[in-house]
């Protein structure tokens, strides 16, 4: 028998508000071989990021990955580790704490912006149990994932859903599951290019470079190849740039099945070897600099590039806090949360009006409080 856990603290004259989750993928707590064991056994285990029967997976994950990869894990993730720890969870708590500054500033109704990790922590569940406690009665989740996929979105919606089913009490719930396509976030990383380019000049051909995913996974219907290619397109739009300017391809495939193509480190080898002398790589699929992009791309594939005969190779940074991507965030959680009180004529006399006669009437109906 399920039990459900009592709404914290209720009182008739609680004020309610709204909340805003937002999440990514997650991070171990500390660069080292125990603490990468611990991450890449819930990470892996996810049926949403490796679809294959649980008893032969379980042979292969704890039989031979999590035997191998922690420590090869570990020393990638001590080559990015910074004083404030991992660069993920470090930006993404600036992230959470400017678009919580925005959202306070242009939404008349009391928000509550809280960050949680889909794998390691903060997790989501104690997210979503700050913001009960805090008393949103309204919940917008947004995954810092501009594309969609099975492995991100679906997978945060199944944790968000399964968290949920333990309250009581639930809040009106809104999630988005893409923004690939959004003018903002289009605008924000066109102009972050733009800027990189105006810092260092000269001609330079551009790569996208996004996550990649097993071939299987777009056969079985996952949209997330579609939507890297129309982000990688729109963008290259508002930069005026020519087909032979740009390409796209996916990087950090794992395993020995088919991945997405063409992949990143083939890619810029091919390019190095064939005398293009400076690329400049950015990755839009990466709402903050990772292990992805810190290691892989700007160190990994930056030497791949350099050693097939490339002469100059530059990573332009993810939209991370940026001034740029916290107002095309904050457009975004506004646009979806219309038509809820917090967005709108929200007055905070009439508000606490509200909340005393609500107290009122409930003492009468014989409340305690």
């Amino acid at each position: 028998m399920t039990r459900y856990t009592s709404t914290p603290e209720f009182r008739h004259d609680s004020q309610e508000s709204l909340g805003i989750l937002i999440t990514n993928l997650g991070t171990p707590d500390a660069p080292t071989p125990a603490a990468l064991r611990r991450y890449l056994a819930e990470f892996l285990w996810d049926p949403r990021v490796v679809e294959m029967p649980r008893p032969l997976w379980w042979l292969i994950l704890h039989g031979v990955i999590l035997r191998i990869r922690p420590r090869r894990a570990a020393r990638a993730y001590a080559s990015v580790w910074t004083d404030a720890g991992s660069p993920l969870l470090a930006i993404s708590r600036r992230q959470a704490a400017a678009l919580q500054t925005a959202l306070g500033e242009q939404l008349p109704g009391p928000v509550k912006v809280v960050l949680g990790m889909r794998y390691g922590t903060p997790s989501i569940a104690t997210a979503l149990e700050e913001l009960r406690t805090a008393g949103v009665r309204r919940l917008l989740v947004l995954p810092l994932y501009p594309q969609y996929s099975a492995t991100t979105g679906a997978s945060t919606f199944d944790t968000v859903t399964a968290v949920l089913r333990g309250w009581r009490r639930l809040p009106e719930l809104r999630f988005i599951t893409r923004y690939h396509d959004h003018p903002a976030y289009l605008d924000a990383v066109a102009e972050s290019i733009r800027v990189h380019r105006a810092e260092h000049p000269g001609p330079a051909k551009l790569l996208f470079s996004f996550h990649g995913l097993p071939r299987r996974y777009l056969q079985a219907g996952d949209p997330y190849h579609c939507e890297c290619h129309a982000t990688a397109r729109l963008i290259a739009e508002r930069l005026g740039l020519q087909q032979d300017d740009w390409q796209l391809a996916f990087q950090s495939r794992f395993g020995r099945e088919e991945w997405l193509k063409p992949y990143t480190d083939h890619t810029l080898k091919a390019w190095g070897r064939a005398g293009v002398e400076r690329v400049q790589v950015v990755c839009p699929g990466f709402s903050a600099d990772c292990l992805e992009t810190l290691e892989e791309i700007a160190e990994q594939n930056r030497d791949f590039f350099l050693r097939a005969g490339g002469k100059r190779f530059e990573y332009i940074p993810a939209l991370n806090d940026s001034p740029v991507h916290i107002t095309a965030l904050a457009r975004i959680v506004r646009e979806q949360v219309c038509g809820w009180p917090e967005s709108g004529d929200w007055d905070q006399s009439a508000d606490t009006q509200r909340r005393e006669e609500r107290l009122r009437r409930a003492l009468a109906l014989g409340a305690e409080y």
